[in-house]
């Protein structure tokens, strides 16, 4: 680590620090040099449009200017692209050949906010990178694929940089390039050690739950609950919060086969009032009565835990966070045993709740050290466009129908069903194209919000990202209903050495 500080620090590598600068958040790094990279985004934000306008930018500098910029919350502006555009308005073709310009042109596109230059961007980036494939060399294609397939803003970041490994000799940055390679396999053997002994500590702690043996009907998946944790809060520093998240998320997913597979309707009216009330009821089923006392032993210690590292207690929002998700369960419930059609509007917004984002992030919230404040309602209520963004796009990634129900026997709705009998002359494909397209919007109010929305700690921002990353990957079933990334992240980033048999597609 002291010989990456001194060379980011070294005026030898002052022509192009931002180079190393990227590396090293492409390795998953950056937290340990974060005052060295501050300093370096400082001076370039300063000098940007000085150096620019004496240098004119080649569009791999102009790019990756943007994107670290952008990235740390600076006010930069996509019209910096506008000195690459004909008279028409479009990405010059002279561009068309530039294999690395079009590389950070197509990353820098993902940050979008809405601008149309960046819509510009992504296509003609993607348009010739696809084209650049037919004459590089095997190692360089290999790459270029992994970008276009795996776009470095919508990825995980310990899978991409694990991936970037291959890469970062390839760049111009000296001895620099070696001992960030080594820096980032210790960090990745040291992370990887660290993430095998919380899932073990996770399967303890579920079995001595013994919710498993009562609650036979509902998803045993530990692998899928720590991975939420796992990819939402990674790093050495969030470890015992990972473990107390990962609880909470449990009961997420047996909340939900409560729901759709086990209650009937008299049954969960009776268990959304418990949970609204947060006090027993004796006239609840058996199996309810277990999942509630389980939910609240897990809530207070969560709340404890807030208690003891922080020094206020949460408590009351943790339960108005499950008391508005059981709402917007009983309210499908309702639908869909009264056979109801809700418009897609409302389907979608009370699948925002419903789809355990916010209950999610408010404990999260909590975990990491914030306090109340006025957007602690909205957090809850799903209303704040840092939660509700990550929470469409789960909802909406789930309805387009890439992937089979987990083999559940409950019912779900879809926006995409909804829609369509909302617009009678719309076709399925356009029903899905207009999907996709709410899909892209949520990503650029998310971004907007995680760029500049300064409310929040970083690590929050940065973990609402995280899950809707983690969201697209978990949607992304090919035909065989399997996960290659999934599979692939959980055997090279948590599993590596272990000798359990997991099937990774079965568990989600």
């Amino acid at each position: 680590m002291e010989k990456v500080r001194i060379m980011l620090s070294s005026e030898k590598h002052k022509s192009n620090p931002l180079v190393m600068v990227d590396a090293l958040k492409k390795l998953d790094l950056e937290h340990y040099f974060s005052e060295e990279i501050s300093a370096n985004l400082d001076l370039t934000y300063n000098n940007m449009y000085k150096t620019l306008q004496v240098n004119d930018g080649k569009l791999m500098d102009v790019a990756l200017q943007f994107k670290l910029l952008r990235e740390a919350g600076y006010n930069v502006s996509s019209d910096i692209f506008q000195r690459f555009l004909d008279g028409n308005g479009e990405f010059k073709q002279s561009l068309s050949k530039d294999v690395e310009g079009l590389i950070r042109l197509h990353e820098a596109s993902f940050l979008t906010m809405g601008e149309e230059i960046l819509y510009k961007a992504n296509e003609f980036s993607t348009k010739h990178l696809k084209s650049a494939m037919r004459y590089l060399g095997p190692n360089d294609s290999a790459f270029v694929r992994h970008t276009l397939d795996h776009p470095y803003h919508k990825s995980l970041k310990q899978y991409k940089a694990r991936h970037y490994l291959k890469h970062v000799n390839s760049l111009k940055i000296g001895d620099a390039s070696v001992s960030m390679e080594k820096l980032a396999q210790i960090e990745f053997r040291s992370n990887q050690r660290l993430y095998q002994d919380e899932f073990k500590k996770i399967r303890r702690w579920w079995s001595d739950l013994g919710l498993a043996s009562e609650l036979t009907f509902a998803r045993d998946q530990i692998l899928k609950w720590y991975l939420y944790s796992m990819t939402t809060v990674p790093g050495p520093q969030f470890s015992r919060i990972r473990l107390e998240f990962t609880k909470a998320i449990s009961f997420l997913f047996i909340i939900d086969d409560v729901f759709d597979i086990m209650g009937n309707a008299e049954e969960l009216a009776l268990f959304t009032q418990t949970i609204n009330s947060w006090e027993d009821s004796n006239a609840l089923p058996g199996y309810m009565r277990v999942c509630f006392h389980a939910l609240q032993e897990v809530t207070e210690g969560i709340a404890q835990f807030v208690e003891e590292e922080y020094g206020w207690n949460p408590i009351n929002f943790l339960k108005r966070s499950w008391s508005t998700l059981c709402n917007a369960f009983m309210v499908e419930s309702r639908w869909f045993a009264n056979s109801q059609v809700p418009s897609a509007a409302v389907y979608l917004t009370n699948g925002v709740t419903s789809s355990g984002v916010p209950m999610m992030m408010v404990h999260l919230y909590f975990l990491l050290g914030h306090r109340v404040t006025n957007e602690t309602a909205n957090l809850i209520e799903g209303k704040s466009t840092l939660v509700s963004g990550a929470a469409k796009i789960l909802r909406l990634l789930d309805d387009l129908g890439s992937s089979k129900d987990e083999n559940q026997d409950g019912f779900d709705g879809s926006y995409v069903e909804y829609y369509m009998k909302d617009n009678p002359s719309c076709s399925l494909d356009n029903a899905k194209l207009h999907t996709r397209e709410l899909i892209s919007k949520s990503w650029e109010e998310l971004n907007k919000e995680c760029f500049f929305n300064t409310s929040f700690l970083p690590c929050f921002r940065e973990a609402s990202l995280n899950c809707a990353r983690m969201f697209t990957i978990i949607y992304n079933y090919n035909e065989e209903q399997q996960l290659p990334p999934l599979d692939d992240y959980i055997q090279i980033l948590l599993l590596g050495e272990m000798t359990e048999d997991y099937n990774f597609t079965r568990s989600f």
